[in-house]
């Protein structure tokens, strides 16, 4: 079954999304949550492709590689932004997009 063949990959989307969807509630609660406008947006599209490309997975369209490779370029952008501020709910954010963008590659590959 494919949700059991690509079980990892489902498992890190779903943790990514779950890290975004903290990350940019989280900004929201900074002291100038209007400089953290970009990492925000970004944690919103990244959670959305991941819980979409977890979706796909689950149910073996044979779009999911297409989708996958989309998530996993999303997750790097999302990565790179939240690399960029000091505060731990960023940085726990672009490492699990780190990981979810290389599982997603492998996957699309």
């Amino acid at each position: 079954m494919s949700h059991e063949q690509h079980q990892f990959c489902i498992t890190e989307c779903n943790a990514c999304a779950d890290a975004c969807d903290h990350c940019a509630t989280a900004c929201l609660s900074e002291d100038n949550p209007a400089m953290m406008t970009d990492c925000i947006r970004n944690d919103m599209d990244c959670a959305a492709i991941c819980r979409l490309a977890a979706g796909f997975m689950a149910r073996g369209s044979i779009h999911a590689k297409e989708v996958c490779a989309l998530c996993a370029h999303i997750c790097e952008t999302c990565a790179d932004e939240c690399a960029k501020h000091q505060h731990a709910h960023c940085q726990a954010c672009a490492e699990a997009c780190r990981k979810c963008a290389a599982e997603c590659r492998k996957m699309a590959a």
